[in-house]
């Protein structure tokens, strides 16, 4: 039952932990020392090896009136502080008024603190709490450290937050998510007393657009127990379900009374040594299913076998749970670790087809054996993850789309150089034309500009390039496009004399590319191998040369003719340092 109870367990562990006490008590503190008429007031209070902010504010300060939203792009020009949640998939979010009003009212004291405690959460793990309004303040201050402190060397603060109101938009919720841990970062308890975390559920349907949607993890509390929620519709499913009357009729037109979370929290503490006495129904016979029971039954949700007839509620509510234990469960790392798998098949196949003197890329273009088409299958499975991850790196907000571009940069870059050769040869297999302005996916395009802002110049050759020429990639992965642009050209030589000219001028800027390549030890080897495409195009070219009636040499054409690609096999050539180039 452990791994279906995760709800109910993590809420006794949190109750358990003590972090709740001494979070209320300093919301507790803040409001019993502090001036009443101050409508935010904050306080960082040390406890032992970790330090807690806390926020609340007046008590008239919230009504539920106040449900307004302000999108990001309203305050964006005067109030640009959380610009760092937008990205191109989510460019505006939106806040609740009130909320976002008071925090800017606050902004230079606010500022002030969050530059103090960058620096002391380096030593000391930060606790940022707050109580109603408070809790929401406190849980913008703490996105807002999120994306101050470097997160590689300091600890990520946790956000406690007691009855706080819902604090913005489906697009808010859903620009948290797409930083990796944030989500994490902020839990939310509430108890079914409290009107404040359902105060603006009534004045705007859930199923409408623009309508306030939870992030976090929400402790739901009643008087027979608690549990831990994650999914944001079910959490709003519940909200409405486990509200008392009282939490239920409030006048939208009257201050919101506030809660004393320290019974709450008194009481949650207590429960943790009592034995779980909840009993499942019988009809409760799947594991999933007699976990979420549990829970439901932990927050005082009633269930008769009649609802459990319907199928409606508890399935939601399951296949939800299953999501969210899906998504934890995702290692971005062991796919990319299962797509190095693919990448070494096709290492085999290059250095396979190597053995056969052709070269990968021509081996592939041919299609002749068993194995092109299971190495079909990986490029398709390794194109299909770098799409998705290329994707995803352009849909997160700018600065955690820049680590994470980082981060996958370098497995990105080799899959390029490794695969968009293969689709070069389909390409032109095809006798279509132009793959570098007509036929090249956006995804090879942004890996290649983000490798290039990465890493400014891979030039000048050293010895690890050397050492490791035999079995180099072509850094530039459209190397193949550019051979089979030059034999077009050759061909249209042997049949157009019109625009002579420019064909040979072309042909040379590519000699000159290749030449730059092999000076830089930055092209494969495996091109001079005798059935590749590049000798075939060199054979053609040097025919065509020896007709213009003139001795016609060049670098390449010396290296080549005199066997040099012989020693830049091994890693002993060394570049000429007197040609000039054609």
């Amino acid at each position: 039952m452990t791994v279906f109870s995760n709800g109910s367990e993590t809420a006794n562990l949190v109750a358990s932990s003590g972090v709740l006490q001494q979070s209320w008590n300093a919301n507790s503190d803040l409001y019993e020392n502090s001036d009443p008429n101050e409508r935010l007031r904050f306080q960082v209070y040390s406890q032992g090896n970790y330090n807690i902010l806390a926020f609340v504010t007046s008590s008239w300060t919230l009504q539920a009136d106040q449900a307004d939203l302000a999108s990001s792009s309203t305050f964006k020009e005067d109030f640009p502080v959380f610009e760092f949640l937008c990205s191109k998939k989510h460019p505006t979010f939106a806040i609740n008024k009130a909320t976002i009003f008071l925090f800017a009212s606050y902004h230079d004291k606010l500022l002030q603190l969050k530059n103090q405690l960058c620096q002391v959460s380096k030593d000391n793990p930060l606790i940022i709490t707050g109580h109603s309004l408070g809790g929401s303040i406190a849980s913008l201050f703490t996105l807002w450290m999120l994306d101050s402190m470097d997160l590689t060397k300091t600890k990520r603060p946790l956000c406690i937050t007691f009855g706080s109101s819902l604090l913005g938009d489906s697009s808010l919720q859903k620009a948290i998510f797409q930083y990796q841990t944030w989500n994490s970062c902020f839990l939310h308890v509430v108890t079914s007393l409290d009107p404040v975390p359902r105060i603006f559920m009534h004045h705007i349907p859930v199923h409408q657009k623009g309508v306030y949607k939870p992030f976090g993890t929400f402790l739901i509390c009643s008087e027979s127990g608690s549990a831990c929620f994650e999914d944001p519709d079910s959490i709003l499913e519940l909200l409405v379900a486990t509200a008392s009357y009282g939490a239920q009729s409030q006048n939208p037109y009257e201050s919101v009374p506030l809660v004393d979370y320290g019974r709450v929290v008194e009481n949650l503490f207590n429960r943790t040594f009592l034995m779980d006495t909840i009993e499942l129904p019988a009809w409760a016979a799947q594991p999933f299913e007699a976990g979420i029971i549990r829970q439901l039954r932990a927050i005082g949700v009633a269930l008769s076998q009649h609802q459990q007839q319907q199928k409606i509620n508890i399935i939601n509510l399951v296949n939800r749970e299953k999501r969210v234990i899906s998504k934890k469960s995702f290692n971005p790392s062991k796919k990319l670790n299962d797509m190095k798998i693919n990448m070494a098949y096709l290492e085999w196949y290059k250095k396979w087809s190597k053995d056969q003197k052709t070269g990968y890329y021509d081996v592939y273009k041919k299609k002749l054996n068993e194995w092109d088409i299971k190495v079909e299958g990986f490029k398709k499975d390794l194109t299909n993850y770098w799409i998705d991850m290329v994707k995803e790196v352009e849909n997160k907000p700018q600065k955690e789309g820049a680590a994470f571009r980082t981060r996958w940069l370098f497995g990105g870059t080799n899959y390029r150089r490794m695969v968009e050769p293969l689709d070069i040869a389909e390409y032109y297999k095809e006798k279509k034309p132009n793959y570098e302005t007509q036929g090249r996916s956006d995804h090879y395009i942004k890996l290649e500009e983000w490798q290039k802002e990465e890493k400014k110049s891979e030039s000048n050759p050293n010895n690890l390039k050397r050492e490791k020429v035999s079995s180099i990639l072509t850094i530039d992965s459209c190397f193949w496009a550019k051979v089979e642009e030059a034999i077009i050209l050759c061909n249209l030589l042997k049949t157009e004399k019109i625009g002579a000219e420019e064909k040979v001028n072309k042909l040379k800027d590519f000699e000159n590319h290749v030449w730059g390549l092999l000076t830089n030890y930055e092209v494969s080897p495996e091109i001079f191998l005798p059935e590749s495409s590049f000798m075939k195009w060199w054979k053609d070219w040097k025919t065509y040369k020896g007709t213009l009636g003139s001795s016609f040499t060049s670098p390449l054409h010396d290296f080549i003719e005199s066997g040099a690609h012989v020693e830049y096999d091994r890693g002993n050539w060394s570049p000429p340092i007197y040609y000039q180039l054609l």
